[in-house]
């Protein structure tokens, strides 16, 4: 079975035009996430996604292949959906662009569970640090049976609690490494539009609750970091000197 990465890349984001390309320690963005998921699947199984011919070129200068998607997708897995057509695999694993510090071993992780639950889509998760805010809206909690099946995720803290001594010890929070197949990625892009909850909490994953899809959630490496605004950039170039010893 090939599974392969995507990689969705926007340029234009609302909150942070440009982010693929933003240098952390000089290289793109969108470079440092493609070299850690080619440890995973190969550089021939990495393929950016994306509606600029800027940051294609970074990219396929690099070595890496991109596929060019429109302008209009509603959601990075809606851009997926339009590059599977391009890509023919039986995996597809979306790694976000704007995670620098992704895990190789969460990457094969992934793969490895949609192996063995074909039949339903996979996300990972891992635990909120101490050093993380559940209240923060940036960060999805994520709410999950007790043998990992999706339930929920909100930007709420959640799960909530009516007395303080049945508060839960730790949150669980998303990490965006997913992983699906072509037929669920045109299931998810046939829904023509975000769905009143995904709309509201701007999670994609819950457009798949809406059509009665299971979602298998694994729990990955801690020390996911994602660049969502500038100010992101300062920790994760701190972040990146640590771990490889710059």
């Amino acid at each position: 079975m090939r599974a392969v990465v995507l990689i969705p890349a926007r340029f234009k984001s609302t909150r942070y035009p440009g982010k693929p390309l933003v240098p952390l320690l000089g290289k793109p963005m969108v470079l440092w996430v493609a070299e850690l998921c080619a440890r995973a699947v190969g550089v021939e199984n990495v393929y950016v996604a994306t509606e600029d011919q800027r940051i294609a070129d970074v990219v396929t200068d690099a070595g890496f292949n991109a596929v060019i998607t429109t302008d209009t997708c509603l959601t990075g897995t809606d851009r997926l959906a339009e590059a599977a057509l391009q890509v023919k695999a039986d995996i597809y694993v979306n790694v976000q662009g704007d995670e620098p510090l992704v895990n190789p071993i969460d990457i094969i992780k992934a793969i490895d569970t949609k192996r063995a639950n074909m039949s339903a889509v996979v996300n990972g998760y891992s635990w909120i640090s101490a050093s993380e805010n559940p209240i923060s809206v940036n960060i999805p909690k994520v709410i999950t049976t007790e043998n990992n099946k999706l339930i929920y995720m909100s930007r709420q803290a959640l799960p909530g609690f009516k007395d303080k001594k049945c508060a839960p010890a730790r949150y669980k929070k998303q990490v965006c490494i997913y992983a699906f197949t072509a037929d669920e990625l045109a299931m998810f892009a046939s829904f023509g539009r975000k769905s009143e909850l995904e709309f509201s909490e701007d999670i994609e994953i819950l457009r798949f609750l809406e059509l009665d899809k299971t979602v298998e959630m694994y729990e990955t490496q801690p020390g996911s970091l994602a660049v969502d605004i500038p100010e992101d950039v300062a920790p994760a170039e701190a972040a990146l000197r640590r771990l490889h010893d710059l």
